[in-house]
């Protein structure tokens, strides 16, 4: 260790280089990461590095001593092009827009009067059209819905070994989804695979069917086989998503579009956060005043969460502020549980620390200060000094995409204790008086995902296997009737039911495959749920916010 720290002090490591790193994982072991340097500063003559670990989360990134690094592999960073390139060519003139549309058309123009060798070439995007709309599907071939099919119930040898013949009429258009150690390859590292139009010309022998097609047959087999068939994942769902983020819509959208990513929002800038009797270490950066970032800590009052620099100044502000929840009406209370509802004009300066305060721990989301367009429901647990903040989610007032949340987060202390589930049950439970369907804002962060995923997963299969025979036939429900039951968008249930691998294709029908396992880890999972939504105890009255001048 003394011999890289020695190696460290004499080769000058600047921002950009690469080297693994010292770092304990989780069972305490060490391992040396690839780690890119973010950047260098020194502390009584001691240099220190800002590290991001190549392939892991940023919450991870962290300030590390000269003698974890291992010089002994150091990359140092390319340098850069002096002339414009374009297309990966140095020296070429940087592209316009009007260049760009001008080739675009001469293009198109010449692959249709070049004659055909048998193979279609395709046509070439613009730069925006690559990055911001979504492929296109050909639906030549796609029949219009049909009356319910009626199933016949077969063999489960027969299912097995005619599955393969109808893999073909499965999906229109779209790639059929690969497993990798039993989890689909588009859900690896939270990354998803862009869909790849279809040949043209190619014949399907059944097509998908709507939402409204019946899917019958509840098996329950000791040990199924797992079929590869699958339907076609939603347009709105995380696993259909391209991977490339695309621009914050002006109805007041939190997505980060990842265009103005630099040094500094890629580094933590607060050390620690005093909230209430808890200590949080933040995740990610948030956008505090500068001179705050410099103290070791940040201390936030917990229940109208305005930052202050000391402890003394936030005890003379306690002897002022006479909040004892937040502000807002009290929309839920079953136990020490409790919601909140606040509008974010009416309580702007909450409703703008409160997002300073989660993008503390909320990297795929940037922060607005403008609050007027959100609503935002505060769960918060009762005790007798008040009402302490759990976890929030935020909404759009008006959704044109039918989003019911925007931004959602448990804050670090109350996580992985069921508070997560609860948020999200309750934001279906409102979508559900509304009686609309609804979806997260996508994407989802790794930890967002695994709790929806989660979420929708014990509900649609609570209702399934809630399900009775009818007239001595297997149970039958379609893909609209569990989206009206649960509140949870049709895309969303498709996804939940690839994602479990419930869904075989067999001479035409759908056919929903239950084992054994799934249904005993289902039940176990539910006896560890022990919050949950009591809809007799919310007292919440919509608004229609499309027929007021102003929020």
């Amino acid at each position: 260790m003394t011999k890289m720290a020695d190696n460290a002090s004499s080769v000058d490591i600047v921002e950009g280089c690469r080297l693994p790193v010292l770092r304990k994982n989780q069972e305490h072991e060490d391992e040396w990461p690839l780690a890119e340097i973010l950047s260098v500063k020194e502390v009584s003559s001691r240099k220190l590095y800002y590290v991001h670990y190549i392939d892991f989360n940023k919450r991870l990134d962290e300030w590390v001593t000269g003698d974890r690094l291992d010089m002994k592999k150091l990359q140092f960073p390319k340098k850069e092009a002096k002339t414009p390139t374009k297309n990966g060519l140095p020296g070429s003139r940087p592209g316009s827009p009007e260049r760009d549309v001008r080739k675009s058309l001469e293009l198109n123009a010449q692959t249709a009067s070049a004659p055909s060798r048998g193979k279609t070439l395709p046509t070439p995007l613009s730069a925006h059209n690559e990055l911001h709309a979504t492929p296109e599907i050909n639906n030549h071939d796609i029949k219009k819905e049909e009356p319910d099919p009626v199933v016949q119930i077969t063999p489960r040898s027969d299912l097995t070994n005619n599955v393969s013949k109808c893999l073909s009429g499965v999906c229109t258009g779209l790639v059929k989804p690969h497993f990798n150690n039993n989890f689909p390859k588009s859900f690896k590292n939270g990354t998803a695979r862009r869909l790849i139009p279809p040949q043209p010309g190619r014949k399907r022998k059944a097509n998908c069917g709507g939402a409204d097609e019946m899917i019958k047959v509840l098996q329950y087999n000791n040990n199924p086989q797992s079929a590869s068939v699958f339907l076609p994942p939603p347009e709105d769902s995380q696993d259909s998503s391209d991977g490339v983020p695309t621009a914050p819509r002006m109805t007041g959208s939190l997505v980060s579009d990842r265009s103005h990513d630099d040094i500094v929002t890629r580094m933590k800038n607060i050390e620690c956060i005093e909230l209430g009797r808890h200590r949080l270490k933040p995740w990610y950066f948030s956008p505090y005043p500068q001179e705050l970032t410099t103290l070791p800590i940040l201390y936030l009052c917990e229940f109208c969460l305005k930052y202050l620099k000391s402890l003394k100044c936030l005890q003379r502000h306690l002897t002022k502020c006479h909040l004892r929840h937040p502000p807002g009406n009290e929309i839920y209370r079953k136990g020490t549980i409790s919601f909140f509802e606040i509008d974010g004009r009416k309580n702007k300066n909450y409703s703008q620390n409160l997002c300073l305060l989660a993008k503390c721990f909320l990297d795929h989301k940037t922060l607005y200060y403008d609050t007027d367009p959100f609503l935002f429901y505060v769960m918060t647990e009762y005790d007798s000094k008040g009402f302490h903040i759990v976890g929030y989610y935020s909404k759009e007032k008006e959704s044109t995409e039918d989003y019911n949340v925007a931004c959602i987060l448990t804050l670090p202390p109350y996580q992985r204790r069921g508070y997560g589930k609860l948020l999200i049950e309750f934001s279906y439970e409102l979508s559900k008086v509304e009686g609309k369907t609804g979806t997260p804002e996508k994407p989802l962060s790794d930890l967002g995902l695994l709790s929806y995923r989660s979420y929708w997963s014990q509900t649609i299969l609570e209702i399934l296997m809630e399900l009775k025979p009818d007239n001595g036939e297997r149970p039958q429900i379609t893909i609209n009737e569990i989206s009206e039951i649960t509140s949870v968008k049709k895309e969303d249930v498709i996804s939940t039911l690839q994602y479990l691998n419930l869904i075989n294709y067999y001479k035409g029908q759908y056919i929903l495959t239950l084992s054994e396992d799934i249904v005993d880890g289902h039940e176990r999972a539910m006896q560890k749920r022990h919050l949950r939504i009591d809809s007799k105890c919310l007292h919440f009255t919509p608004k229609d916010w499309s027929k007021r001048g102003k929020w």
